[in-house]
């Protein structure tokens, strides 16, 4: 991991902006993690940290400051929405901050903590930055429990509406949540590390003692013999990538698919993996959202991607179509087709179906594809395969039938011959051929056509 520092509350040598403005948001440059970065904080002793027109004008700079500097702008959010007293400033006043941090979207990194409540419509900046960590005792919703209950007539603690645990598990607004806020900033430190202070430089190279050319025999054996045999995922990511270091985002929301930092050959990269232990790796509409959003960051900040695919396809259900399954699985697709960083993909197992192709797949645009002896590239697997086209059949028929389908069609060499992986490789040889890859694409340059933006399924 890289190394981190927490910044000090307020002082010691930062600059100040809007320093005698009244309320409730001070913001200063100082050092955070190593290198500058505009912090924001708010002073929980005053209104609750309700936020004046006067805050939204701070936060407003800080963000131009941001912008102008080139460097990441960090928040520690405490606040119990617009003040009142305000009135309709107020509203206006976060809005234009809204703008303002939106400005900043894929220029320069948006950090946030949460360290008490953040409520209302400024609740709303936690969904704009690009890693969220929250506090123990922290919580942040739109509508509170009193609207809930009289709306719904379902009565919620601030807890249990909007904490902590809700945002890392179900709604996917927390990338991590910390013991404290200076677990929090520590986390923050540590993941803004591993991403440049603005879009126009390169990722901090890390300092490692670990070779390229390190091999990794224990990865022989990490796939079980049997089909639907399972696994962790972070146990291979870990045994490839630098020292072991891996920094997870979102690790507890959508878990059949992992994401989060490391470097290889010190060269920060991010991970994008299918979680077999997790609905047998199977994608469903909060994981496509999960990866879409962090193919896009990394995107944003040019850090190469490393896709470890290992899926059965898309998990079925009424629920899951009705909520819109084609429009987020597009998500995904879109993210990496988007994408114009180096991408490397290694299959492990399974790659089928529409959920392998969304997975960063060749024909999506990937500049390396890999796949292990045990890959299997297909429609379906092949006992699924032969029971629609041999339904007919005996089983002893079947079987034989399932053994000529996984020589002809699934295995990776098959892949292969068709240009669809450009190699099978020893499990153990993961980490060079990746570290070897990466430095090959490390010129790579790519432009998509000019227009005013896409339009990203939603």
């Amino acid at each position: 991991m890289l190394a981190s520092n927490t910044p000090p509350a307020q002082g010691g040598g930062s600059v100040r902006l809007r320093q005698r403005v009244a309320g409730v948001l001070a913001a200063d440059v100082v050092a955070f993690g190593g290198r500058p970065a505009v912090l924001l904080r708010t002073d929980t002793t005053r209104s609750h940290g309700a936020l004046t027109e006067a805050d939204g004008e701070t936060l407003v700079r800080a963000a131009s400051v941001a912008l102008a500097e080139r460097i990441p702008l960090v928040g520690v959010i405490t606040t119990s929405g617009a003040d009142l007293t305000d009135g309709i400033a107020g509203l206006h006043g976060w809005g234009r901050a809204a703008r303002a941090i939106v400005a900043c979207s894929g220029i320069v990194p948006v950090a946030v903590a949460v360290a008490g409540p953040a409520l209302a419509g400024p609740a709303l900046f936690l969904g704009l930055a690009d890693l969220v960590a929250m506090t123990a005792d922290s919580y942040a919703y739109v509508c509170g429990p009193g609207l809930v209950a009289q709306f719904t007539g379902v009565r919620l603690s601030p807890a249990d509406l909007g904490g902590p645990a809700v945002h890392a598990r179900q709604s996917g607004v927390a990338s991590f949540v910390a013991a404290d806020e200076e677990s929090a900033l520590d986390w923050l430190a540590a993941g803004l590390g591993y991403l440049p202070a603005h879009t126009d430089e390169e990722a901090p190279r890390a300092d490692t003692g670990d070779p390229v050319a390190r091999e990794a025999p224990e990865l022989r054996d990490v796939i079980p013999a049997r089909a639907s045999g399972t696994y962790d995922v972070r146990t291979i990511v870990r045994a490839v990538v630098d020292d072991g270091d891996f920094l997870e985002v979102r690790p507890q929301f959508a878990p059949s698919l992992v994401t989060g930092f490391a470097t290889l050959g010190g060269q920060p990269v991010g991970i994008v993996a299918n979680q077999a232990q997790a609905q047998a790796g199977t994608l469903d509409i909060w994981s496509s959202q999960k990866g879409a959003r962090f193919v896009g960051l990394c995107d944003s900040f040019g850090l190469p991607l490393i896709t470890f695919v290992d899926t059965p396809g898309f998990f079925p259900g009424k629920d899951l179509e009705w909520r819109g399954m084609i429009r987020h699985g597009a998500q995904l697709a879109f993210a990496y087709a988007e994408a114009t960083v180096p991408r490397v993909c290694v299959i492990l197992r399974k790659a089928y179906g529409g959920a392998y192709i969304v997975m960063d797949s060749r024909r999506l645009g990937n500049d390396v594809c890999v796949a292990w002896p045990s890959a299997e590239v297909a429609v379906m697997g092949a006992g699924g395969a032969v029971q629609i086209l041999y339904r007919e059949a005996d089983d002893a028929t079947r079987a034989a039938r399932q053994v000529e389908y996984e020589d002809a069609v699934v295995s990776p060499w098959v892949a292969s011959e068709r240009g669809l992986v450009d190699a099978v490789i020893d499990p153990a040889r993961t980490r060079p051929i990746l570290a070897e890859a990466l430095a090959q694409l490390a010129s790579k340059r790519e432009h998509l056509p000019a227009r005013k933006h896409s339009n990203t399924p939603q």
